[in-house]
C-alpha cells in the first residue's frame, strides 16, 4: 500500500505552463492548501534563462521526457521527436519563447462547436491579464500581467531584407499580430524579462513559492488519480522510490498534453476496449481520451548564405563565451536573442478566411556549434525557414504502451493522413521559395540547400518533406472540450472530466482543434480561465 499523505485542497499534477499559472491563483488568498507535483527537477540551469541557448536544449533533449512517436510509413518510416518539457516551467522552460495568442477566428470557431464560453469576446480578457506587453495596455494588449511580452530585437541585414521583399511580394507588414488582425509579416514577439526566457515558473511561481499554503514537490511521477466511485479522492505518485497517496479534498487537475490522456487511461477513464487491453478497471467510458491528435506539421527550407551572419561572428568561441557571460550577468548582448526575429502569417489562396501557414524565420545555420581557428573551423553559413500548417485536417492518437505508468505511451501523429494538409503545405513552400528568389535579397541568398534547386517536381518534394518534416511541438486536442453528449468529448466547458467529480484537465490537450500559432499563451489562457471556473465553484 502507498504510504498516505496529508491532505490538500487542490492537487495539480504537472508545473509546465497551466499548473504554475493555477498554483499562482489557486493559492492567492492563502487559505486553499495547494500541492503542486511535478516529475522533472528545478529550473536552474544558466542555459534555461540564455534565449541563444534554446537549440542546445532541445536538440540535447536536456529537460525532456524523451516521446517519440511511433514509425509512420507516411513520414518515411521515421520515429519523429515529441519534445515536452520534464522540469518546473515544462515546456514553457524549453520552448523557442514565441509570443502567439492565434487567430481571433479560431475562438469564433470553437464557441460555434457548442462552446460559447470560448468566444474570442471571452478569452482576449484573459489575454490581456497574463501579459505586461513592452508596447503598454490597448484594447488587445495588457500592461500589468505576469508575463514579460517584448518583440524581437534580433539584429541582421538578413531579416530586415526579408520583411522588405514580403512587402514588394504584397504582403502586409503587421505591427501586432495578436492586436486587431493576425496576416502579415512582423517582429516575432517573445516572452523575455530583462534578457532572459520567461517561463511560466519564472511569472507564476518563482514569485509566490514563499506563501505557505503552496507546496511544490519536485522528481515526482504521478501513477494514478484515486477514484472512489465517481469522485477523484486524490493522486498516487513515487519519489525517491517510494509509493505516496495524497488527497485532495476539492479537486485533483491534471497539466500535461501528453501525461494527461495517459494518466486518464490508467486510471480507468478512457476507451473500454483500450482499457480492457491493459487489465485496467473502468471507472468511466470516455472513448475520446487519446483521440483527435493534432499537431502542427513544419517543413523545413534551408539556404545558403552569401554574406556573414550575426551568429556565425558570435559563435566563435572567445565571443561566444563572453556574449554568454554578459547574457547570463547582465542581460544584455547576442546570447539574450534567438537568431530569427520575425514570422509571416500568410493565406495560400485569397480566398482562405485566415492565414493557413506560419513561416518561421530562423536567421542562422541549424548546425550551428562554437568554433575557434586553428582547433576548430567555421560551421556553414545558412539561414532556414519552417513553413507551418496552422490548421491540418490529419488526427492521431495517444495509446497506453502497457499498464505501467513509467512507460512512455504509443504516440500516432498520422500527419499528412489528408491529402488536403499536403496540398496547403506545399503552397506555403512554394510561396517562401518565390520570395527567396526576389532581386532584393540577392546579396544573401546563395542557393537553396534543401530541398535544392534540383527538387521541382511536387512528387519529389512531397518526398523530401515526408523525409525531413518534423513538428512545431504544439501537441493538442487529446481530451477534447465539448458537451457531454458528443461521445468523442472529454471535458465539458469548465474543463471538468466528464463522469468523474473532483477532476479537470487544464492544458493543451482540451483544444477542440488547433488554433493559429504557438500555444504556450493560449495554454496559459486557458489555465487563468480555469483558476475562476475552480474559485466560483468552491
Amino acid at each position: 500500500m502507498p504510504e498516505q499523505a496529508s491532505a490538500f485542497d487542490y492537487i495539480i499534477v504537472g508545473a509546465g505552463s497551466a499548473g504554475c499559472t493555477l498554483a499562482n491563483r489557486l493559492s492567492a488568498d492563502g487559505r486553499a492548501r495547494v500541492l503542486l507535483l511535478e516529475a522533472g527537477g528545478w529550473d536552474r540551469h544558466p542555459f534555461l534563462k540564455l534565449p541563444l541557448a534554446w537549440g542546445k536544449v532541445l536538440l540535447n533533449r536536456m529537460y525532456d521526457w524523451g516521446y517519440d512517436a511511433q514509425p509512420e510509413a507516411g513520414m518515411g518510416g521515421r520515429r519523429i521527436e515529441v519534445a515536452r518539457g520534464k522540469v518546473i516551467g515544462g515546456s514553457s522552460s524549453i520552448n523557442a519563447m514565441a509570443y502567439v495568442r492565434g487567430n481571433r477566428a479560431d475562438y469564433a470557431r470553437w464557441a460555434s462547436r457548442g462552446l460559447p464560453d470560448w468566444s474570442y469576446e471571452k478569452v482576449l480578457p484573459y489575454f490581456r491579464r497574463q501579459e505586461s506587453w513592452e508596447g503598454g495596455a490597448s484594447d488587445y494588449r495588457g500592461s500589468t500581467g505576469p508575463l514579460a511580452t517584448r518583440k524581437s530585437r534580433y539584429e541582421d541585414p538578413l531579416v530586415d531584407a526579408y520583411m522588405a521583399a514580403a512587402q514588394e511580394m504584397g504582403y502586409a507588414l503587421n505591427d501586432d499580430y495578436n492586436g486587431a488582425a493576425q496576416d502579415g509579416f512582423a517582429r516575432m514577439q517573445m516572452t523575455v524579462r530583462g534578457g532572459h526566457r520567461e517561463s511560466a515558473a519564472t511569472a507564476y511561481l518563482h514569485p509566490v513559492l514563499s506563501r505557505k499554503n503552496l507546496t511544490v514537490q519536485v522528481n515526482c511521477l504521478v501513477t494514478r488519480v484515486a477514484i472512489n466511485g465517481s469522485r477523484a479522492t486524490g493522486v498516487e505518485y513515487v519519489k525517491d522510490g517510494e509509493h505516496r497517496l495524497v488527497t485532495a479534498g476539492r479537486e485533483v487537475i491534471l497539466c500535461g498534453a501528453i501525461n494527461s490522456p495517459q494518466l486518464l487511461m490508467l486510471s480507468g477513464v478512457g476507451d473500454e476496449a483500450e482499457l480492457a487491453a491493459h487489465d485496467i478497471a473502468v471507472k468511466t467510458a470516455l472513448p475520446g481520451v487519446g483521440k483527435n491528435l493534432q499537431d502542427h506539421l513544419a517543413a523545413l527550407l534551408i539556404y545558403g548564405r552569401r554574406d556573414h551572419s550575426p551568429l556565425l561572428h558570435h559563435m566563435r568561441a572567445d565571443r561566444l563565451l563572453l556574449a554568454l557571460g554578459q547574457g547570463l550577468l547582465a542581460g544584455k548582448g547576442f546570447a539574450t536573442e534567438l537568431p530569427g526575429g520575425i514570422t509571416g502569417f500568410i493565406k495560400t489562396t485569397p480566398d482562405e478566411p485566415i492565414p493557413d501557414i506560419q513561416l518561421l524565420f530562423i536567421a542562422g545555420s541549424l548546425a550551428a556549434k562554437p568554433y575557434l581557428p586553428p582547433f576548430s573551423q567555421p560551421f556553414a553559413d545558412s539561414f532556414a525557414c519552417r513553413v507551418v500548417l496552422l490548421h491540418p485536417e490529419s488526427r492521431g492518437s495517444i495509446r497506453l504502451a502497457s499498464a505501467d505508468p513509467a512507460a512512455h505511451p504509443l504516440i500516432n501523429q498520422g500527419l499528412l493522413s489528408v491529402d488536403r494538409d499536403w496540398r496547403k503545405l506545399s503552397a506555403g513552400i512554394r510561396i517562401f521559395r518565390e520570395l527567396a528568389q526576389l532581386p532584393r535579397l540577392a546579396p544573401h541568398v546563395a542557393r537553396e540547400i534543401g530541398p535544392g534547386a534540383g527538387v521541382t517536381t511536387e512528387s519529389d518534394l512531397e518526398a523530401y518533406v515526408r523525409k525531413t518534416a518534423v513538428t512545431a511541438h504544439h501537441p493538442c486536442g487529446t481530451c477534447r472540450m465539448g458537451p457531454a453528449s458528443e461521445s468523442a468529448s472529454v471535458v465539458d466547458s469548465e474543463l471538468r472530466v466528464h463522469g468523474i467529480e473532483g477532476l479537470r484537465v487544464v492544458d493543451a490537450s482540451v483544444f477542440p482543434d488547433l488554433v493559429g500559432g504557438n500555444i504556450n499563451a493560449p495554454v496559459i489562457m486557458i489555465a487563468e480561465r480555469a483558476a475562476d471556473f475552480i474559485l466560483n465553484a468552491h
